[in-house]
Formats: C-alpha cells, sequence, structure tokens
C-alpha cells in the first residue's frame, strides 16, 4: 500500500522518529485520534461517576469498566479480520456514526433527568463495541499515511497516542464534572468523534488494490488462529498481558468506589487519581529504554 502524498525513499526528513507527523493526513488522524481518547477518558470519569453517586453497590460500579472493555475480548479477532479485508478508511468512518450516537444519547438523558445505571452501562457497551472493531483498522491504515521506510516510526507515534489523553482526559473530565455537570462530559466525548470523522474525510491517501483480492472472512479468522498458535513470542506477549490486565482493569474499576467511599473526594479528586494513571504510563514510556540497557557494558 502507498500514499499519494508520501515522499520518495530518497527523502532526507524521512530518518527522523517524528517524520511521519510531516505527512498532513497522518498528522490529522493522530491529532483526532488523542481527541477521541482524550473524550473516552473523560467519559470513563462521568459514567463512573455518575454511578457511583447513585448509591449503587462497588459491583454495579465496576460494570462500567466491564462494558467498555469486555468488547475487545469478544470482537478483536473479528475486528483484526475486517480490518484485512474492507477498506480500512471507510470502516472507520462509517463507525463514526453510530459511535456519535451511542455518546450523544447519555448526554440527553443525563441533561434531561432521566438517566440510570443502566443507561450509562448500555451506551458504554456500544462505544466499546465500537472502539474494538475501529482499533485494528486504525493502527493498521498507517501504510497508507507514510512511506514504507517511516512505518515503524508512524507506529511508534500512534501507539504512545493513549498515554498523554489517559493522563489528561481524566483530570479534565472530573474538572468538567465538577464545574458543569457529566451530561457536559458525555457532550464533549459524542463531539470527539465528529472530530474523528472530519479528519478522516479530508485526509487525502489511496491504496492500492490488493492484487490477490480480499481475503474471505472465515479464511482469515483461522490464518490469524494458525499465525497465533506457531508463533511462540507472540504467544508470550499474550499471556502477560492477560496476567496484567485483569489486574489493572479492577483498578479501574474500583477507583471511583475508592475515591468517593474512601477518601471522600469528589469527581475533581478522582479524575485526578485516574489522571496519575496516565502520568505513570507517560514516565514509564520514557524511562523503559533506560531499564532495558545493560547495567554494565
Amino acid at each position: 500500500m502507498s500514499s499519494t502524498n508520501a515522499p520518495s525513499a530518497r527523502d532526507p526528513s524521512t530518518g527522523s522518529a517524528r517524520a511521519p507527523f510531516r505527512h498532513p493526513a497522518f498528522r490529522s488522524l493522530w491529532l483526532a485520534q488523542f481527541v477521541s481518547n482524550t473524550g473516552g477518558w473523560m467519559r470513563t470519569v462521568g459514567a463512573q461517576w455518575l454511578v457511583t453517586q447513585t448509591s449503587q453497590p462497588a459491583a454495579l460500579v465496576a460494570l462500567v469498566q466491564t462494558a467498555a472493555s469486555l468488547p475487545v475480548l469478544l470482537l478483536g479477532i473479528l475486528a483484526g479480520a475486517l480490518a484485512d479485508i474492507l477498506d480500512r478508511r471507510r470502516l472507520l468512518l462509517v463507525a463514526q456514526g453510530p459511535l456519535f450516537a451511542a455518546a450523544g444519547l447519555p448526554a440527553v438523558l443525563t441533561a434531561a433527568g432521566r438517566i440510570n445505571a443502566y443507561g450509562v452501562l448500555a451506551p458504554t457497551f456500544l462505544l466499546g463495541c465500537g472502539t474494538a472493531l475501529m482499533t485494528p483498522a486504525r493502527q493498521a491504515i498507517q501504510p497508507e499515511l507514510v512511506p514504507r521506510d517511516q512505518i515503524p516510526a508512524a507506529a511508534g507515534i500512534s501507539g504512545v497516542n493513549m498515554n498523554p489523553a489517559r493522563a489528561v482526559g481524566p483530570a479534565l473530565g472530573g474538572l468538567v464534572v465538577a464545574l458543569v455537570g457529566t451530561a457536559a462530559v458525555f457532550a464533549l466525548n459524542a463531539v470527539s468523534f465528529l472530530v474523528t470523522a472530519a479528519a478522516l474525510v479530508t485526509s487525502r491517501r489511496s491504496a492500492e488494490p490488493d492484487a490477490l483480492g480480499a481475503e474471505r472472512m472465515l479464511p482469515a479468522l483461522r490464518a490469524g488462529n494458525r499465525y497465533v498458535r506457531n508463533a511462540p513470542r507472540v504467544r508470550r506477549v499474550l499471556a502477560r498481558t492477560l496476567l496484567f490486565v485483569p489486574a489493572g482493569t479492577a483498578l479501574w474499576a474500583l477507583l471511583p468506589v475508592i475515591a468517593e467511599r474512601r477518601f471522600g473526594l469528589g469527581a475533581g479528586g478522582y479524575g485526578l487519581l485516574l489522571g496519575a494513571v496516565g502520568v505513570g504510563a507517560v514516565l514509564g514510556a520514557f524511562l523503559l529504554p533506560r531499564g532495558t540497557q545493560p547495567l554494565f557494558k
């Protein structure tokens, strides 16, 4: 695949780790993704805090995180196959409409005073389904935005997009909830999908058609399963992820309960606590390269 805007491999700027930002399509989609990620974390604060304030049991509060994460487990493999079969830009663009509706519904219900815990959980699950379906396509679209030799840099830059959003979004979400209300957080998250749609519409890139044609769904799923079975390194990464994610998710799921019932914090304090997780992720990204270096050369 290639991009009509991508410079040739002889461009001296391609050696920079920031070179992908020189391409307007990549830059606009990266910024839109940051806005969307920030809106998503703002919504997480609003949704969990709203359920917490309705005096629901801790298990129901934790279900907000479950509703957001479960679709990744259920749809992850299918989403990867769709990203290989369908046009990725079109798939991302079409998904923004339902995501905008799912994000906007809680804003309308909250503003009207008709929201309850289940009115939060159902849209959260729908948004999680949309995110699960979009993520592989969003990651796989990089070769269509930058030259081949910049793909590793583009993948790295895209990979760290979530971390600053995880630091900024919760703190900003807690502030908005404390000053304006939960409905405003839901509305801002809905607007973030319009930002992504605008970036996709204005991006100029064209992918070369696959000479072999699109793969069918079932063969694509079987091929992915076969690859994982025969890739020990991939299996090790999956195993380590399985060890970490449940513990990390439990922390995020119960943090609003601890913030409100144990520490007596308001929405702003809870946002800062959740934002501290993102700050740690950003610091970890900077410290990880040093930690992998040998102590003695």
